[in-house]
C-alpha cells in the first residue's frame, strides 16, 4: 500500500512543481505611462449586497481612470435587503457616471450567467470588465487594463484576486487556500494550459464573448460564468487569452466568516469540474483530490498499524514541500506578507478538500439562498 500511495502522492508532487515552474514563465506586468484610451463597461451582478455595495461604489469612484471611459452595469438577482436602495442613493450622488441599474430576468438554470448576457446586450464599451459586489480594487486597475490592451493583441484578461488582510486562522486559511488556485490558474497559462479564472477580475471584448456564443453550452451549470468561457475561449483563439500578472490589478475580496459558507462556496467551486472543456483542468481537479485523499488513506492506516508512522510524514512532508512553493510564491506575489497558519491549514486541507467533493456530489450545494444539484 505505501508503494501506491507514494506513486499518488509523488505524481501529485511533479503536477504541483510544473504548477510552479509555469508561474515564473508569467512575467510581473509593469504599466508604462500611456493615455487611457479603451472604455471599460464594469458589469457587477449582486444578490444582497446592501452591506458591500458601498464598499465597492466608493472603490470605482477612486480610481484613477477617466471617467468619461467607464460605463457601470449593475444587475439586480432579485435581493431582498436594501441592496436597490444603496445603489439609489449613490446614483443620485454620482450623475458623473455612465450607470444603469438593470433587474435580472432567469432564462436559464444559471442566474449570474442571465444577468452577464443581460448587461452585455447593452454595454456601450467593446471591452466588458466584470467584478463581484465584495470587491474592492486598487486605484491603478482599469489605467493597468488599458495599458496591458494597448501593448497587446488580447481579448481576454485575467486578472488576479485576493483577501483583504485578517489575523483570524479562518481568513488566513482563506488567503492560503485561494493562493493555491491563483497560483495553479498562474501556473497553468505559463505552462500553455490554462482553464480557470476568478470572475471577480475577469475581462473580454463583447466581439470575443459573441464569436464564443457568449455561455452556450452550459447556460444549465449554475456557475461558472468565468471558467467555462475562458477554456471555451482558450480553445478557439490561445493567442487572445492572457493572464495579467500585475500588481496594479489585484482586486480585493472579502472573506466568509464561516466554516459553514466556506465549505458552501468550495463545494460550488468543485461543481464546475465535472463540466470542464480543459483535458488539463480535469486531469488537475482528479490529481489534487487523489493528493489529499491519499494523505487521509496514510493517516488511517497509520491508525489501524497497518503503515509506520514515519511513512505518513514522508508523504505529508513531500506534499507539504511543494504546495509551500507554490504558495509561497503566490502569496508573495499577492500580498507580500508571510504564510500565517500554513501548518494547522496543511493538516486540515486534506478532510476539508475530500469532504467537499463527496458533499457536492451527494448533496450539491447552496448559493445565495438558493439550492442547486450537480
Amino acid at each position: 500500500m505505501i508503494v501506491f500511495l507514494l506513486a499518488v502522492v509523488l505524481v501529485y508532487a511533479v503536477t504541483i512543481a510544473q504548477l510552479i515552474y509555469g508561474f515564473g514563465k508569467i512575467k510581473t506586468f509593469t504599466p508604462t505611462h500611456q493615455q487611457p484610451q479603451t472604455y471599460f463597461s464594469i458589469v457587477v451582478p449582486f444578490r444582497n449586497e446592501a452591506k458591500n455595495l458601498p464598499d465597492l461604489l466608493a472603490s470605482i469612484k477612486q480610481l484613477d481612470y477617466p471617467i468619461e471611459l467607464i460605463e457601470l452595469i449593475l444587475v439586480d438577482d432579485f435581493s431582498e435587503d436594501q441592496s436597490q436602495r444603496v445603489v439609489y442613493d449613490w446614483r443620485m450622488n454620482n450623475g458623473q457616471y455612465e450607470f444603469t441599474l438593470l433587474e435580472n430576468i432567469n432564462m436559464t438554470g444559471s442566474p449570474k450567467k442571465d444577468a452577464i448576457a443581460r448587461a452585455i446586450h447593452i454595454v456601450k464599451g467593446q471591452w466588458v470588465v466584470t467584478t463581484d459586489a465584495d470587491c474592492t480594487f486598487p486605484k491603478g486597475w482599469l489605467r493597468t487594463l488599458d495599458n496591458f490592451i494597448q501593448q497587446s493583441q488580447a481579448e481576454m484578461l485575467i486578472g488576479s484576486v485576493s483577501y483583504a488582510p485578517s489575523k483570524s486562522f479562518i481568513r488566513q486559511f482563506q488567503q492560503l487556500d485561494l493562493a493555491s488556485l491563483q497560483g495553479a490558474t498562474i501556473g497553468s497559462f505559463g505552462l500553455g494550459l490554462g482553464f480557470m479564472c476568478n470572475g471577480a477580475n475577469f475581462a473580454y471584448t463583447k466581439k470575443l464573448f459573441h464569436e464564443l456564443g457568449g455561455f452556450a453550452g452550459n447556460q444549465n451549470k449554475a456557475t461558472g460564468d468565468d471558467v467555462f468561457l475562458v477554456q471555451k475561449a482558450v480553445a478557439n483563439c490561445p493567442e487572445k487569452v492572457h493572464y495579467l500578472k500585475a500588481e496594479g490589478n489585484i482586486v480585493s475580496t472579502k472573506p466568509l466568516t464561516s466554516w459553514g459558507a466556506l465549505f458552501q462556496q468550495h463545494a460550488r467551486w468543485a461543481s464546475k469540474a465535472g463540466d470542464y472543456q480543459s483535458v488539463f483542468g480535469k486531469d488537475l481537479a482528479v490529481i489534487v483530490f487523489l493528493g489529499n485523499l491519499a494523505i487521509l488513506m496514510a493517516l488511517a492506516l497509520t491508525l489501524f498499524g497497518k503503515l509506520a508512522g514515519c511513512e505518513l510524514v514522508a508523504l505529508f512532508a513531500i506534499k507539504f514541500l511543494v504546495d509551500t512553493i507554490l504558495l509561497y510564491k503566490t502569496n508573495q506575489f499577492l500580498t507580500g506578507k508571510w504564510m500565517w497558519g500554513l501548518v494547522p491549514s496543511a493538516v486540515i486541507y486534506p478532510f476539508f478538500s475530500v469532504a467537499v467533493a463527496v458533499y457536492v456530489l451527494v448533496f450539491g450545494y447552496s448559493w445565495k439562498g438558493r439550492r442547486f444539484k450537480v
